[in-house]
């Protein structure tokens, strides 16, 4: 399975969201997930199954398929839960 986070430039904010997603599938004890971040023009369809972004750019992505949409994108507990959902959605755990 492919998680990408997305945002504007694809540094900052997508970057820490992706190591917060590495952290939260590690303490649920997830393995085989390949987590990367993109920019919200580079981000395309094929390169992730699931792609979570910041409620600012909800409707720039719908194109992408399979969007998180995150209400913050620093609130580790939202992020562990959707987290834990796209893990169950797709039989990870």
């Amino acid at each position: 399975m492919r998680i990408a986070a997305v945002c504007g430039s694809g540094l900052g904010s997508s970057f820490m969201v992706e190591m917060n997603i590495n952290t939260v599938l590690a303490e649920l004890g997830i393995q085989g997930v390949e987590v990367n971040h993109y920019d919200v023009g580079s981000a395309a369809p094929e390169l992730a199954d699931v792609f979570f972004v910041g409620g600012d750019l909800a409707d720039s992505v719908q194109h992408l398929g399979n969007v998180v949409v995150l209400d913050s994108i620093i609130d580790m507990d939202e992020l562990r839960e959707k987290v834990k959902q796209v893990a169950v959605e797709n039989n990870l755990m």
